[in-house]
């Protein structure tokens, strides 16, 4: 049975956090130096993340991806892999990663029946992935990548963050880099979301400007028309190349998000933008049913009426959602916590 929100939008897709470290230091994402993390006590086993992804199978779930923090920071993720994996109503089984670790992984993941990689690139060159980062790792994420095409695995997805003057004058580069690489590329437009808070909307690069500089180069675009929900918009160039652009910040596309998350402590998120979240590991490990589950999720879904991007946009005055002292006293809203 489908289970839907107060604007009709499914219960369908499931992001699940496996860890809220990070191997990277991201100026967008976790610009400050100390963070508190979650005890590692609470995070959940792989068989309690396999239980939870049985109980939303049964509610319509068939799409799940892990992220983090850095998923492949996670004890043995192959492992948990496989359980997915195994779950036929799941029909689409991903994973986020920034790359560092992938190519000891890849293998692995791939064997243990993971769909799709979708590795977060948002430059070419080495001096600059050190100043985003404050990590000099920069060839190892290419050698991830280059893992995945000597694998032959199929679906790779290079996923670029746009900041204006920091790495926007490599739109084209990125493209040409996906082309050699057979990854389809997706310029994400800055967010002011958890951890972002040297966010400002002078510093975005929207859709329309990318597409204007990519049409600049190429010649006409055309969209390319899914049936899907999507985040990102894609296009196709005149050489066939396709493309895609997350416009979260400048042109929202709330009224079909059917994303929901899951932390790696068990607690449940209907919106990259929500404040609170329902926690599932107390009931889980207090023994709850599977039925028992079902009573705290479908009517706090049927009540969803999140909005949170559009919402964003109509502000006047648009500053950073979170400021540093409520990101110290509540982990959770940070986005290494909640899996972008």
């Amino acid at each position: 049975m489908t289970h839907v929100d107060t604007l009709g939008r499914p219960l369908r897709n499931l992001r699940i956090s496996v860890t809220d470290r990070c191997n990277l230091r991201c100026q967008y994402c976790m610009p400050e130096e100390e963070y508190v993390w979650l005890p590692r006590e609470d995070l959940l086993t792989f068989e309690e993340v396999s239980a939870l992804v049985d109980v939303f199978a049964d509610l319509g779930v068939d799409k799940v991806r892990l992220t983090g923090g850095e998923p492949l920071l996670r004890r043995d993720l192959p492992r948990l892999v496989r359980l997915l994996a195994a779950k036929p109503r799941i029909r689409d089984l991903a994973i986020t990663t920034n790359g560092v670790l992938l190519a000891e992984q890849a293998r692995a993941l791939y064997e243990a029946g993971l769909h799709r990689v979708t590795v977060s690139l948002d430059t070419l060159r080495p001096e600059r992935f050190k100043a985003l980062t404050r990590r000099d790792t920069h060839a190892r994420v290419l050698e991830g990548i280059q893992e995945v095409q000597r694998l032959g695995w199929k679906g790779l997805k290079l996923d670029s963050v746009v900041v204006r003057g920091t790495n926007d004058d490599e739109l084209l580069d990125l493209i040409a880099y996906g082309k050699r690489t057979g990854a389809e590329v997706r310029f994400i437009e800055y967010m002011d979301v958890g951890g972002a808070t040297l966010w400002s909307m002078d510093k975005v690069i929207s859709r329309t400007e990318i597409l204007a500089r990519v049409e600049g180069r190429y010649g006409k675009i055309e969209p390319v028309i899914d049936e899907s929900t999507a985040p990102a918009d894609r296009y196709i160039l005149p050489d066939g190349t396709i493309f895609g652009i997350i416009s979260s910040t400048t042109a929202p596309f709330c009224r079909s998000c059917d994303r929901s998350r899951l932390t790696a402590d068990g607690m449940w998120y209907l919106c990259l933008y929500a404040k609170t979240g329902t926690d599932l590991r107390g009931p889980l490990r207090a023994g709850a049913s599977p039925d028992a589950l079902k009573s705290f999720i479908v009517p706090t879904w049927q009540r969803r009426a999140d909005r949170g991007a559009e919402e964003r946009l109509a502000l006047v005055d648009r500053t950073p959602l979170v400021q540093i002292g409520e990101l110290k006293k509540d982990p959770h809203l940070e986005m290494h916590t909640r899996g972008g």
